[in-house]
């Protein structure tokens, strides 16, 4: 014996037999009683939402000639005359179906299109169905376009796609396009209820339920899964079973995920995740199910009085919302969306669905580690803390050694320091056992000079006030105070132009910032690193004199001097070089030779790696940040500017626009 399956045996015959459809139903109906009919339509929606079935009863109401063949055109086809019946068995020759799957290519569409010459055989009108249209090829569409804007009058376009978005739009500009929606869950079960009970098949609300929701909008897949079902549960449908054929799991797993969550047990979500592993249970189907119980629990805390009654597992959902502030569980079913795609990815779809439960327990608020109640793990002993208060200490740690408690011979060198959130160290030198020959020994100022004198450095009485050396014994500002010295100057936080050149009242509203701040690197002051300014001053003289170029050149700017010894048969430089590359031996002869040529006696290096501070290159930048700030206070300060500014409030100077010149140090 032979058996029809459900979807085919009960394919609806006529519009009024149709669910879930309204909208297309009553527009086809309407413009079939009132004979105002379209050439051409186009239906698009997803698989098995009635797409084929449609265009089936479209063609029985064009053609129906009613049980006493004196019919006209109807919305509601009689299904007895032999048009309603041909069609419905496929055998109407004057009603074409074509799947553009499998004949997409032009010679198809000609060979149709040929026949529509000829008038229909049998019926009132010719139908030409073309399925899944948007797999024609372009010239197949290119072909059919004449005879879509203007076919005879006896033939009618039927097209259907589930992607529109691929069909021309010089096709879709022919065409009266209707949207088949998917189906609603609660008319699909109501649907299957009903076959069923045609059938005499048993069943049960919930497993009607699960069927539904797995057919994801298409009444077909609906009435496939239940013919399944059928077979699986031996002729009835229970819950367990339509349960375990779909691989759907159960509320139960899903009531202790989220309790465990709930009370931030680790232990409780590590101990689901095994289980459904066990049970074989899918990660998609899992997070899928959470995410539902979160839609259903979010609409519990926000409409507490909008209750389904249909759906039985709506006191869990009830008693599980109030475990959940309203803000955790719109986090939580975010989470479980996004999770979904992030399962492909892991190495195994337990771990990614243990990963994500997880990432909920540490997005949850004041969440712990390990059992519920549990404190979270301590910290390290020794662990470095770097907070936003000791990020200027760090960079202070190099102003902290004043002049006077360096000693003449030695050089504070700065070493970085791990800052904890403590308060800020007191700075400590621990001075190397290496002292300045006699002969080289000149008063740190006037050592200083030339060095400067041959870089370009400007004189520091003509530095703004808070590069003085005289103001080396004021009074040393806070950290806090200081802290905005070391952020990068924008172009909103430059200060205004100093008060005493000021010659022109100021407007109404403050004037904009122009002029930038300070230079970037804090440098010790003259004299109170003798090496690097005696290092600075030979550099210079090598660059004078021509000795040096290139990488040697190079080197020598970018080197710290920490120590000088004077030996019995020459004299050795400690150098500090952090790029790798500067460290070769080739350089460093090279550069030893050139001290020898400029000081007359031999001369060797050594170079170790670390951090240089207070090199030839660093002073360059500070000279040429200052040369910078100098000429922006005096462009800003001059009483023409500041005219033109007062006279244009949106006016203001940009920096980077204002160049010293090279050789006048203090413009």
């Amino acid at each position: 014996m032979n058996s029809m399956v459900l979807a085919r045996k009960y394919r609806p015959r006529g519009f009024d037999s149709m669910v879930g459809q309204g909208h297309v139903v009553q527009a086809l109906g309407n413009a079939l009683t009132q004979q105002r009919l379209h050439h051409a339509y186009l239906f698009t929606g997803t698989r098995g939402v009635g797409k084929t079935t449609v265009s089936r009863i479209l063609a029985k109401s064009l053609n129906c000639v009613g049980p006493d063949g004196q019919g006209t055109i109807t919305a509601s086809p009689c299904g007895q005359c032999q048009p309603c019946r041909d069609i419905d068995a496929g055998r109407f020759v004057d009603y074409v179906e074509l799947d553009a799957a499998s004949n997409r290519g032009v010679d198809e569409i000609s060979q149709l299109l040929e026949q529509a010459v000829y008038k229909p055989v049998l019926g009132r009108f010719k139908v030409y169905m073309i399925d899944e249209v948007h797999m024609l090829s372009t010239t197949a569409f290119n072909a059919m376009l004449k005879t879509l804007e203007e076919p005879p009058d006896y033939l009618k376009f039927v097209l259907a796609t589930t992607d529109p978005q691929k069909v021309p739009v010089t096709v879709l500009s022919r065409c009266l396009q209707f949207n088949l929606r998917p189906m609603a869950v609660q008319t699909m079960q109501e649907h299957l209820a009903h076959v069923l009970d045609i059938e005499q098949i048993g069943f049960d609300a919930a497993s009607l339920r699960l069927l539904a929701r797995a057919a994801r909008g298409s009444m077909r897949d609906a009435m496939s899964l239940a013919d399944q079902a059928i077979a699986f549960g031996s002729g009835k449908l229970e819950e367990s079973a339509v349960r375990l054929m779909l691989g759907a799991v159960d509320r139960q797993h899903v009531q202790r995920i989220i309790e465990a969550v709930a009370a931030g047990d680790g232990v409780a979500l590590v101990a689901a995740v095994d289980t459904l592993r066990e049970l074989g249970l899918s990660a998609a189907g899992s997070l899928e199910e959470l995410a539902t119980a979160l839609q259903r629990m979010a609409v519990c805390q926000a409409v507490p009085q909008a209750q389904v009654s249909e759906d039985p597992d709506e006191a869990t959902w009830h008693r599980l919302a109030p475990l959940l502030a309203p803000d955790e569980t719109q986090l939580f079913y975010s989470l479980c969306l996004q999770g979904r795609a992030e399962l492909a990815l892991a190495p195994d779809e337990y771990n990614g669905l243990l990963m994500l439960l997880l990432r909920l327990l540490a997005f949850k608020p004041g969440h712990s580690y390990g059992t519920a109640g549990s404190s979270p793990p301590p910290k390290a002993e020794g662990s470095v803390v770097r907070t936003a208060q000791t990020e200027p200490a760090t960079r202070a740690i190099a102003q902290s050694v004043s002049p006077a408690s360096a000693p003449a011979s030695v050089a504070p060198v700065p070493q970085p320091v791990p800052v904890a959130s403590a308060p800020a160290p007191q700075a400590t030198s621990a001075p190397r056992e290496a002292a300045l020959p006699p002969t080289t020994a000149t008063p740190p100022a006037t050592a200083a000079e030339p060095a400067r004198a041959s870089q370009g450095v400007a004189p520091w009485d003509e530095l703004p006030p808070e590069a003085d050396p005289s103001l080396a014994d004021a009074e040393t500002p806070s950290l806090a105070e200081r802290e905005d010295d070391f952020a990068p100057p924008s172009e909103f936080d430059r200060p205004e132009p100093p008060d005493e050149q000021d010659v022109s009242p100021r407007p109404a509203t403050p004037a904009r910032p122009t002029v930038s701040t300070g230079p970037s690197l804090n440098l010790p002051l003259p004299g109170s690193d003798p090496l690097s300014d005696r290092w600075a001053e030979v550099v210079g003289q090598l660059q004078t004199r021509g000795l040096i170029a290139a990488l040697v050149r190079e080197l020598a700017i970018q080197a710290q001097c920490i120590a000088l010894e004077d030996r019995s048969t020459h004299k050795l430089w400690r150098l500090r070089v952090e790029r790798d590359s500067l460290r070769t031996d080739n350089l460093r002869d090279r550069l030893a030779q050139a001290l020898t040529e400029l000081l007359g006696h031999p001369n060797t290096l050594e170079l170790e790696r670390g951090t240089a501070f207070n090199t030839p290159a660093q002073r360059d930048q500070v000279a040429r940040e200052l040369r910078q700030q100098r000429a922006e206070q005096l462009i800003s300060g001059d009483p023409l500017v500041q005219q033109l500014m007062q006279q244009y409030p949106g006016a203001r100077l940009v920096p980077g626009s204002i160049h010293p010149l090279a050789d006048e140090p203090g413009a």
